[in-house]
Protein backbone atom coordinates (compact mmCIF):
# COMPACT_ATOMS: atom_id res chain seq x y z
CA UNK A 1 0.00 0.00 0.00
CA UNK A 2 2.82 2.70 0.67
CA UNK A 3 4.36 1.61 -2.78
CA UNK A 4 1.11 2.41 -4.29
CA UNK A 5 0.73 5.81 -2.31
CA UNK A 6 3.97 6.72 -3.89
CA UNK A 7 2.93 6.05 -7.40
CA UNK A 8 2.16 9.93 -9.23
CA UNK A 9 -1.49 10.38 -9.42
CA UNK A 10 -1.48 11.24 -12.88
CA UNK A 11 0.35 10.02 -15.85
CA UNK A 12 2.57 12.79 -17.66
CA UNK A 13 0.52 13.20 -21.15
CA UNK A 14 2.40 12.49 -24.43
CA UNK A 15 1.75 15.90 -25.26
CA UNK A 16 3.93 17.34 -22.60
CA UNK A 17 7.27 18.64 -23.39
CA UNK A 18 10.12 17.44 -21.70
CA UNK A 19 9.90 21.56 -19.77
CA UNK A 20 6.14 20.73 -18.67
CA UNK A 21 4.92 22.77 -21.50
CA UNK A 22 2.72 21.32 -23.85
CA UNK A 23 3.72 22.39 -27.31
CA UNK A 24 0.99 23.65 -29.47
CA UNK A 25 2.01 22.26 -32.63
CA UNK A 26 1.29 18.46 -31.45
CA UNK A 27 -1.86 19.42 -30.47
CA UNK A 28 -4.85 17.62 -32.81
CA UNK A 29 -6.78 20.47 -33.05
CA UNK A 30 -3.68 22.55 -34.32
CA UNK A 31 -2.60 19.71 -36.69
CA UNK A 32 -6.35 20.35 -37.88
CA UNK A 33 -6.31 23.58 -38.01
CA UNK A 34 -3.06 23.76 -39.97
CA UNK A 35 -4.48 21.29 -42.68
CA UNK A 36 -7.90 23.43 -42.85
CA UNK A 37 -5.58 26.77 -43.75
CA UNK A 38 -3.40 24.94 -46.33
CA UNK A 39 -6.89 23.84 -48.23
CA UNK A 40 -7.94 27.29 -47.66
CA UNK A 41 -4.74 28.39 -49.26
CA UNK A 42 -5.30 26.17 -52.07
CA UNK A 43 -8.75 26.92 -52.67
CA UNK A 44 -7.86 30.55 -53.01
CA UNK A 45 -5.24 30.32 -55.27
CA UNK A 46 -7.44 27.87 -57.56
CA UNK A 47 -10.45 30.86 -57.02
CA UNK A 48 -8.04 33.60 -58.46
CA UNK A 49 -6.76 31.75 -61.51
CA UNK A 50 -10.26 30.72 -61.92
CA UNK A 51 -10.93 34.59 -61.46
CA UNK A 52 -8.16 35.54 -63.88
CA UNK A 53 -9.14 32.95 -66.99
CA UNK A 54 -12.77 34.13 -66.17
CA UNK A 55 -11.69 37.92 -67.00
CA UNK A 56 -9.42 36.91 -69.74
CA UNK A 57 -12.35 34.99 -71.53
CA UNK A 58 -15.05 37.71 -70.50
CA UNK A 59 -12.49 40.63 -72.15
CA UNK A 60 -12.01 38.45 -75.19
CA UNK A 61 -15.50 38.30 -75.96
CA UNK A 62 -16.27 41.77 -74.56
CA UNK A 63 -13.31 42.83 -77.64
CA UNK A 64 -14.82 40.27 -80.04
CA UNK A 65 -18.31 41.89 -79.48
CA UNK A 66 -16.48 45.67 -79.95
CA UNK A 67 -14.57 44.22 -82.86
CA UNK A 68 -17.87 43.05 -84.51
CA UNK A 69 -21.09 45.23 -83.23
CA UNK A 70 -23.23 45.26 -86.32
CA UNK A 71 -22.01 41.83 -87.36
CA UNK A 72 -25.74 40.64 -87.69
CA UNK A 73 -26.98 43.26 -89.46
CA UNK A 74 -23.69 43.53 -92.06
CA UNK A 75 -25.35 40.12 -92.73
CA UNK A 76 -28.54 41.78 -93.52
CA UNK A 77 -26.83 44.08 -95.65
CA UNK A 78 -25.28 41.24 -97.86
CA UNK A 79 -28.44 39.33 -98.06
CA UNK A 80 -30.47 42.42 -99.11
CA UNK A 81 -28.01 43.67 -101.08
CA UNK A 82 -27.34 40.38 -103.01
CA UNK A 83 -31.82 40.71 -103.30
CA UNK A 84 -31.44 44.11 -104.56
CA UNK A 85 -29.21 42.86 -107.92
CA UNK A 86 -31.27 40.11 -108.53
CA UNK A 87 -34.26 42.88 -108.77
CA UNK A 88 -32.48 44.75 -110.86
CA UNK A 89 -31.60 42.14 -113.05
CA UNK A 90 -34.93 40.14 -112.91
CA UNK A 91 -36.23 43.78 -114.25
CA UNK A 92 -33.31 44.30 -117.42
CA UNK A 93 -34.43 40.40 -118.09
CA UNK A 94 -38.14 41.64 -118.45
CA UNK A 95 -37.51 45.17 -120.21
CA UNK A 96 -35.73 43.40 -123.03
CA UNK A 97 -38.47 40.61 -123.85
CA UNK A 98 -41.35 42.99 -122.86
CA UNK A 99 -40.50 46.68 -123.43
CA UNK A 100 -42.47 49.33 -122.72
CA UNK A 101 -43.89 51.44 -125.41
CA UNK A 102 -42.42 54.96 -125.59
CA UNK A 103 -43.51 57.72 -122.90
CA UNK A 104 -46.50 59.72 -124.11
CA UNK A 105 -46.13 62.23 -121.06
CA UNK A 106 -44.84 65.32 -122.10
CA UNK A 107 -41.56 66.69 -119.95
CA UNK A 108 -41.70 68.78 -117.22
CA UNK A 109 -40.58 72.64 -117.36
CA UNK A 110 -37.58 70.99 -115.24
CA UNK A 111 -36.74 69.30 -117.85
CA UNK A 112 -36.08 71.84 -120.36
CA UNK A 113 -34.34 74.42 -117.92
CA UNK A 114 -31.14 75.54 -118.11
CA UNK A 115 -28.34 76.79 -116.23
CA UNK A 116 -28.72 77.10 -111.74
CA UNK A 117 -32.59 75.93 -110.72
CA UNK A 118 -33.81 78.19 -107.89
CA UNK A 119 -34.99 75.93 -104.81
CA UNK A 120 -38.91 76.63 -105.71
CA UNK A 121 -38.51 74.80 -109.06
CA UNK A 122 -36.82 71.80 -107.93
CA UNK A 123 -39.08 71.20 -105.06
CA UNK A 124 -42.10 71.55 -107.38
CA UNK A 125 -40.63 69.43 -109.89
CA UNK A 126 -40.44 66.64 -107.14
CA UNK A 127 -43.58 66.83 -105.57
CA UNK A 128 -44.74 67.00 -109.24
CA UNK A 129 -42.71 64.12 -109.76
CA UNK A 130 -45.01 61.83 -106.69
CA UNK A 131 -47.64 62.49 -108.46
CA UNK A 132 -46.31 60.93 -111.45
CA UNK A 133 -45.44 57.75 -108.82
CA UNK A 134 -41.88 58.56 -110.30
CA UNK A 135 -40.66 55.34 -108.06
CA UNK A 136 -42.29 52.66 -110.54
CA UNK A 137 -42.88 54.92 -113.50
CA UNK A 138 -39.36 56.11 -114.23
CA UNK A 139 -40.98 59.29 -114.88
CA UNK A 140 -38.83 61.16 -113.26
CA UNK A 141 -37.83 65.16 -113.70
CA UNK A 142 -34.34 64.90 -115.05
CA UNK A 143 -33.56 68.21 -115.55
CA UNK A 144 -33.47 68.98 -111.62
CA UNK A 145 -30.88 65.77 -110.86
CA UNK A 146 -26.76 65.74 -111.52
CA UNK A 147 -25.86 63.25 -113.88
CA UNK A 148 -24.12 61.75 -111.43
CA UNK A 149 -26.32 61.92 -108.81
CA UNK A 150 -25.91 59.31 -105.92
CA UNK A 151 -28.82 57.05 -105.32
CA UNK A 152 -29.33 55.64 -101.94
CA UNK A 153 -31.59 53.24 -100.35
CA UNK A 154 -31.20 50.47 -97.30
CA UNK A 155 -29.70 48.11 -99.96
CA UNK A 156 -26.92 50.32 -101.77
CA UNK A 157 -25.91 52.98 -103.76
CA UNK A 158 -24.61 54.10 -107.05
CA UNK A 159 -24.08 57.15 -108.93
CA UNK A 160 -25.77 57.50 -112.40
CA UNK A 161 -29.20 59.13 -113.25
CA UNK A 162 -29.54 56.91 -116.06
CA UNK A 163 -29.52 53.91 -114.14
CA UNK A 164 -31.88 55.11 -111.85
CA UNK A 165 -34.62 56.17 -114.45
CA UNK A 166 -34.27 52.72 -115.98
CA UNK A 167 -34.38 51.01 -112.30
CA UNK A 168 -37.43 53.00 -111.74
CA UNK A 169 -39.32 51.95 -114.94
CA UNK A 170 -37.98 48.45 -114.79
CA UNK A 171 -39.95 47.53 -111.22
CA UNK A 172 -43.23 49.39 -112.26
CA UNK A 173 -43.02 46.50 -114.75
CA UNK A 174 -42.74 43.74 -112.21
CA UNK A 175 -45.83 45.16 -110.53
CA UNK A 176 -50.02 44.14 -111.01
CA UNK A 177 -50.83 47.59 -109.36
CA UNK A 178 -49.34 50.07 -106.77
CA UNK A 179 -49.31 53.39 -104.92
CA UNK A 180 -47.28 56.23 -103.87
CA UNK A 181 -48.57 58.48 -102.04
CA UNK A 182 -46.64 61.77 -101.15
CA UNK A 183 -48.03 62.53 -97.28
CA UNK A 184 -45.48 65.21 -95.68
CA UNK A 185 -42.11 67.37 -97.10
CA UNK A 186 -39.89 69.37 -94.85
CA UNK A 187 -37.35 72.41 -96.00
CA UNK A 188 -33.61 72.08 -94.83
CA UNK A 189 -31.00 74.30 -95.51
CA UNK A 190 -29.41 71.40 -97.25
CA UNK A 191 -32.24 69.30 -98.57
CA UNK A 192 -35.80 68.52 -99.13
CA UNK A 193 -37.20 65.79 -97.28
CA UNK A 194 -40.38 63.95 -98.68
CA UNK A 195 -42.16 61.57 -96.38
CA UNK A 196 -44.24 58.74 -98.68
CA UNK A 197 -46.78 55.66 -97.94
CA UNK A 198 -46.06 53.09 -100.82
CA UNK A 199 -47.99 49.59 -101.65
CA UNK A 200 -47.45 47.57 -104.50
CA UNK A 201 -49.00 43.72 -105.31
CA UNK A 202 -45.67 41.77 -107.92
CA UNK A 203 -47.26 39.59 -110.58
CA UNK A 204 -45.32 36.45 -109.05
CA UNK A 205 -47.66 33.40 -108.50
CA UNK A 206 -48.08 34.16 -105.09
CA UNK A 207 -49.10 37.68 -105.96
CA UNK A 208 -46.55 39.24 -102.61
CA UNK A 209 -47.82 42.57 -101.50
CA UNK A 210 -45.15 45.28 -100.28
CA UNK A 211 -46.27 48.09 -97.82
CA UNK A 212 -44.12 50.57 -96.55
CA UNK A 213 -43.79 53.99 -94.97
CA UNK A 214 -40.75 55.80 -95.39
CA UNK A 215 -39.11 59.39 -96.42
CA UNK A 216 -36.56 60.69 -98.66
CA UNK A 217 -33.89 63.32 -98.69
CA UNK A 218 -32.87 65.08 -101.53
CA UNK A 219 -29.35 67.13 -100.91
CA UNK A 220 -28.64 70.05 -103.12
CA UNK A 221 -25.57 70.82 -105.02
CA UNK A 222 -24.76 74.74 -104.01
CA UNK A 223 -23.83 75.88 -106.99
CA UNK A 224 -25.93 74.16 -109.94
CA UNK A 225 -29.23 74.16 -107.25
CA UNK A 226 -29.60 70.45 -108.68
CA UNK A 227 -30.60 67.48 -106.38
CA UNK A 228 -26.99 65.74 -106.27
CA UNK A 229 -27.72 62.94 -103.34
CA UNK A 230 -31.55 61.01 -103.66
CA UNK A 231 -31.69 59.21 -100.40
CA UNK A 232 -34.33 56.47 -99.53
CA UNK A 233 -34.81 55.84 -96.16
CA UNK A 234 -37.47 53.08 -95.11
CA UNK A 235 -39.54 52.90 -91.72
CA UNK A 236 -39.82 48.75 -92.07
CA UNK A 237 -36.83 46.91 -91.30
CA UNK A 238 -34.99 45.78 -94.19
CA UNK A 239 -34.73 41.80 -93.57
CA UNK A 240 -39.04 42.57 -92.93
CA UNK A 241 -39.69 44.27 -95.94
CA UNK A 242 -37.64 41.46 -97.91
CA UNK A 243 -39.77 38.91 -96.18
CA UNK A 244 -42.93 40.32 -97.58
CA UNK A 245 -41.65 39.49 -100.75
CA UNK A 246 -42.08 35.46 -99.86
CA UNK A 247 -44.84 36.03 -98.71
CA UNK A 248 -48.64 34.99 -100.20
CA UNK A 249 -51.19 37.34 -100.83
CA UNK A 250 -53.75 36.52 -97.89
CA UNK A 251 -56.48 37.78 -101.20
CA UNK A 252 -55.41 34.52 -102.60
CA UNK A 253 -56.73 31.80 -99.83
CA UNK A 254 -59.83 32.55 -100.65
Amino acid sequence: MAASASLPLTCPSPLSHPSGIVSPSASPFFRRSRALTTRDRALTTTEKAFSAREKRTHLCVHAQSRANPDKPDADANIVLRLAWYGAEALGNIVAVFNPKPPESLPESGADTMQGPLTRENVVEAVKDDYVKAYFVTGNVSTGIYEENCEFADPAGSFKSLKRFKTNCSNFGSLLEKSDVKLTKSEEFNEKFVAYWRFSCVLKFPWRPVLSSTGFTEYYFQPESGKICRHVENWDVPKMALLGQVFKSNPGLRS
